[in-house]
């Protein structure tokens, strides 16, 4: 059975979403897995064209086809806003008044980037409005990360130390969760939720490309109703 995951976090009844898991499909192109995600949600997503950064999309301004960003945002109804991920952290916003919509593709290079930020600062919203839900993503355990990426952290912030867990000699297990939290409660967002489910361990249910260096993928969507 094709399987979708609810998000469990407070939003307002306005707001809808969901997160994709294996059983539903490769959803990296226009296959099964889009078909099933059609009968789901009210219009077709704006499909991004991913490439690890912080470029967000302002769904009201967008008139190309998979424009580059590595997340969206909108105030319109009935237009969904996607990311695709298969370990990297899809991060869900929506606003406690259910007008705002945003979603995040949080990588570790997106992560650094600023991705979160930009999404925060597109949304423009007071902090205090905003809710967030951090999806499925790689866990710490599963994630070895060398000297490079925690020093693109820990030179900007010292205490994102706290993030990284030494494993061996010049590697930590980074946990990706914990930085998001980190950057969000940085911003006065203190509603965060999720993060429960680690790609990498749920074989059965997650794409993980990590584990399987496949390019399948998962997504991440969201849309006001």
């Amino acid at each position: 059975m094709a399987e979708l995951i609810t998000p469990d976090w407070p939003a307002p009844p306005g707001v809808r979403a969901v997160f994709t898991t294996r059983s539903f499909g490769d959803m990296r192109e226009d296959g099964e897995g889009r078909a099933r995600l059609r009968a789901v949600v009210p219009a077709e997503p704006r499909w991004l064209t991913q490439v690890h950064g912080a470029e967000v999309l302002d769904d009201a301004s967008a008139a190309v086809p998979e424009p580059q960003a590595d997340a969206a945002v909108t105030r319109r109804r009935g237009k969904p806003c996607a990311v695709l991920v298969a370990d990297c952290l899809p991060v869900l916003f929506a606003s406690r008044s259910g007008d705002a919509i945003g979603v995040a593709h949080a990588g570790w290079r997106g992560l650094a980037a600023g991705v979160i930020e930009a999404t925060l600062a597109a949304l423009a919203l007071p902090a205090s409005e905003v809710l967030a839900w951090l999806g499925p993503a790689i866990g710490a355990r599963a994630y070895e990360v060398g000297a490079e990426v925690r020093a693109a952290f820990v030179a900007r912030d010292p205490a994102a130390e706290d993030a990284f867990e030494p494993s061996r000699p010049g590697h930590w297990q980074l946990d990706l969760g914990a930085i998001a939290r980190r950057r969000l409660a940085a911003h006065g967002v203190t509603q965060v939720c999720g993060g429960a489910y680690c790609t990498h361990r749920d074989a059965a249910r997650f794409y993980s490309w990590r584990r399987d260096r496949a390019v399948a993928r998962m997504a991440a969507v969201i849309w006001l109703t």
